[in-house]
């Protein structure tokens, strides 16, 4: 009797089961392409970090190579080659995050308070456009305005009585270049986030705040900005994880021997020394201590921004 007893909740506990998976079939059938995708895609492939430990070898494979532990850790760490690298993905990283983070937020506030719907949806599509440039066209764009005979800058420029400038190989405005042309394509983009948080701030609190006699200055201030704070602040931890991940495809279109000085970057780094030199175990650790520095970060500042704000990603 006991037995049966005991199998009774057991059959219910099935019975439950297989009535929430018959009833939801639709929900895993959508999820199902995606998730694996995932997992094919980027949680196998995982398994490759094993490389950087190792002296890879194409002919001997993963784990015939020979296991080296730390030795390209340590090499990417203290070579000189590797310091300038790394400062300037922190350098281009942290200015593109302070000049692209602001800018979004404040476009989709000025978005917000156009009354005129027609030049309003003028206004989006304008700024959403650049962003879907692909790089190769958009760094093409740039090279040929910026062309040091036939370019339009420089066209300008020679009409003024002033010297040509070779914005691609300036050292000094290298920089410059790629984050504020960064911040002319994605800037639009970035703000629809914005604008959609935007959206559900209360007519109410607006409407009080009028009653009030609060200027529009002040209702930015005081009603907008606290009701899509956690917004800001989630997004602000996504992008401080990534002031280390510049993605390769447009800086490296940009560089050439003049600027590389500046231009190189973790990601292009990794490039040329394991595609190009085939030095695929050093590539490997140096593409691994990137990801680590993004976890960190990613961890660090939810940290603070759950003490400061009380709102964080966990």
């Amino acid at each position: 009797m006991a037995k049966n007893a005991a199998t009774v909740p057991a059959r219910k506990k099935s019975k439950n089961v297989n009535k929430i998976k018959s009833s939801n079939w639709q929900f895993w059938a959508i999820i199902a392409l995606p998730v694996i995708y995932a997992i094919v895609f980027a949680y196998v492939p995982m398994g490759g970090i094993v490389i950087a430990f190792k002296d890879y070898s194409i002919r001997k494979g993963i784990f015939g190579s020979d296991w080296v532990g730390l030795k390209y850790f340590k090499q990417f760490l203290t070579s000189p080659s590797s310091t300038l690298v790394i400062k300037n993905t922190l350098i281009l990283g942290v200015y593109t995050l302070l000049a692209n983070f602001p800018i979004p937020i404040m476009l989709a506030i000025a978005i917000n308070e156009v009354r005129n719907q027609k030049f309003k949806k003028t206004v989006q599509l304008v700024t959403y456009a650049p962003y879907f440039i692909s790089a190769v066209v958009l760094v093409g764009m740039m090279m040929q305005m910026m062309d040091l005979r036939t370019g339009i800058f420089n066209v300008l420029l020679s009409k003024i009585g002033l010297d040509p400038v070779n914005f691609f190989g300036d050292v000094g405005i290298f920089r410059h270049l790629y984050v504020w042309s960064g911040v002319w394509q994605t800037a639009g983009y970035s703000s629809i986030i914005y604008v959609a948080a935007l959206a559900g701030v209360s007519p109410e609190l607006q409407e009080a705040a009028i009653v009030d006699g609060a200027s529009r200055v002040q209702r930015i201030l005081h009603v907008d900005i606290p009701a899509i704070l956690p917004t800001i602040v989630i997004m602000l931890i996504f992008n401080c994880a990534n002031v280390v991940s510049i993605g390769m495809d447009k800086i490296y279109l940009m560089q050439n021997p003049l600027n590389k000085s500046v231009s190189e970057v973790i990601s292009t780094f990794v490039y040329n020394v394991g595609v190009v030199n085939s030095n695929f175990g050093f590539s490997t650790a140096a593409g691994l201590f990137q990801s680590v520095v993004s976890f960190a970060l990613l961890v660090i500042v939810n940290q603070i921004c759950k003490k400061v704000t009380e709102t964080s990603l966990w």
